[in-house]
């Protein structure tokens, strides 16, 4: 990824206003794309402006580690790019850079709702976003960031905070159903970790309490049978999905997690480094957790077997294959019309205590 300011006039405003503290801009050019940048004294977070808001980098300074996993596409400007093909899987994961993506309403494969065509994790995380500086001052930064969505009738706004000294974001956000008549959606919160983080001494730890996989395959090489539904994490076949298998371990799985609490949160502990990082969110909003874990057992595109990656993500519904199916299963999120609903989220990397 390069870095650079895209226009003369913007120099002299891409400077932070200080060289201390909480610092912010949002005028960074990345590869074609605007970026914001947060940090204090242990963070770094760049997210794409231009696309979905993803999260790209998530540098934590005292280790020189960035928890974000980056997809063998890479980072490069969209509207130079010329695909060749109509197909809502290709475009989306031909520019999927890796990081943290928002997705709603529709989680996973291509659909249609009322009328509408609902594309591959659309429709906000290929799009660009409306951000603004709220705070800015050294004991704490707060981005604003809201996007209208033009395929189906939704307004989200977020504000994500980093405060001085801390390994933590905030994230509040508002979701509206704008339209006179209710709406069905999917969504949910895609962070995905890779190298150097990852490694085979990970282990997962959550409050939620059920596993289960869906009656048809992800992948040949899944290590959980169709169907199963388990006391998480051991399903009784010998594996463990609290511990991360190691990079060439060649497996790929998806598990969906449940039964959490009013407050849900999970933990990823790397006993080599002594580092963990975490999450927590409303349970009840969003009541399921996707594990997609890859260790180089995904072949055929878009992987082709190159990408090792974790994948803990809070959703209000399930399965990976799209609103129609989560309609069909009862987890779909329905809001009235004009109804709006608000949530607070946590991403916090901790260096543990020996």
């Amino acid at each position: 990824m390069q870095i650079g300011i895209a226009k003369s006039a913007e120099r002299r405003v891409a400077m932070y206003s200080r060289n201390y503290g909480c610092r912010i801009t949002d005028q960074i050019i990345m590869d074609g794309n605007k970026a914001v940048v947060m940090e204090n004294q242990k963070l770094r977070l760049t997210f794409l402006a231009d696309r979905g808001m993803d999260c790209v980098e998530m540098l934590y300074k005292p280790e020189d580690i960035d928890f974000m996993w980056r997809s063998p596409a890479g980072l490069h400007k969209r509207s130079e790019y010329l695909s060749n093909s109509g197909d809502s899987l290709g475009n989306y994961l031909d520019h999927n850079s890796g990081g943290w993506q928002e997705i709603l309403p529709n989680g996973g494969g291509e659909c249609s709702y009322k009328g509408a065509c609902l594309g591959m994790h659309g429709e906000i995380s290929s799009v660009p976003w409306d951000c603004r500086i709220i705070k800015d001052s050294e004991e704490e930064v707060v981005l604003k960031a809201c996007i209208t969505t033009l395929r189906s009738p939704f307004r989200l706004e977020k504000e994500i905070s980093l405060k001085r000294d801390e390994s933590a974001i905030t994230i509040r956000e508002s979701l509206t159903n704008l339209a006179k008549e209710p709406m069905e959606l999917m969504w949910g919160h895609h962070p995905t970790v890779g190298k150097p983080f990852l490694d085979s001494s990970c282990r997962i730890d959550t409050n939620g309490t059920v596993g289960f996989s869906m009656d048809q395959p992800d992948f040949e090489t899944q290590r959980l049978k169709p169907g199963t539904r388990f006391a998480w994490p051991a399903p009784g076949n010998g594996v463990d999905f609290s511990n991360v298998p190691g990079e060439d371990a060649d497996t790929a799985d998806m598990v969906y997690i449940t039964g959490f609490p009013e407050r849900a949160w999970y933990r990823v502990h790397n006993e080599n480094k002594n580092i963990s990082y975490g999450m927590s969110w409303d349970g009840k909003l969003f009541p399921y957790m996707w594990m997609w874990q890859v260790s180089g057992g995904s072949y055929g595109y878009p992987w082709y077997g190159r990408t090792y990656n974790l994948a803990l993500e809070p959703w209000t519904s399930y399965p990976s294959s799209g609103l129609r199916k989560a309609i069909e299963n009862g987890s779909a999120l329905c809001l009235e019309a004009g109804e709006v609903r608000q949530t607070e989220l946590c991403f916090w990397i901790k260096k543990e205590e020996i």
